[in-house]
């Protein structure tokens, strides 16, 4: 069964917001439904009883999942700024690198061209993931 991409970027975003709320989505193979869980949201409490249920449902990656934290920063500052690597790298060598890196991009004036890259990178390392693992996806 199809699922609509915009529902699988949506459950993805979910996902995106930090292991500190306990989220988690899958998909149903058999209907296309998504599922969402939060240990902060009491309406996303109820889950299918089957949801263990490998055959039936797959659970979304996150970010960390596809790769697409500092690894992803790195592979943009080599093919976009190459000249400030050095700088970018030494950003990620310290907590709080992501408010700083985009600090950064700010001043150089980088932030559009990097959430455009990032968006791009997004949506290729999540359609690659539903092609291997059987999820149709409509749109």
């Amino acid at each position: 069964m199809p699922v609509a991409w915009s529902e699988i970027q949506d459950a993805f975003e979910f996902l995106s917001v930090g292991d500190e709320f306990g989220n988690a989505a899958w998909i149903n193979r058999e209907t296309g439904a998504i599922h969402m869980h939060s240990d902060w949201d009491e309406e996303l409490w109820p889950l299918p009883e089957d949801i263990d249920d490998a055959q039936k449902y797959v659970a979304l990656p996150t970010p960390r999942d596809l790769d697409l934290g500092r690894r992803l920063v790195m592979r943009f500052a080599v093919e976009r700024l190459e000249k400030h690597y050095d700088e970018i790298a030494a950003i990620f060598s310290r907590k709080g690198a992501y408010r700083r890196f985009k600090e950064f991009l700010t001043r150089i004036g980088a932030l559009e061209d990097w959430y455009a890259y990032e968006a791009e990178a997004r949506e290729k390392a999540l359609r690659e993931w539903c092609a291997e693992n059987g999820v149709e996806v409509e749109g």
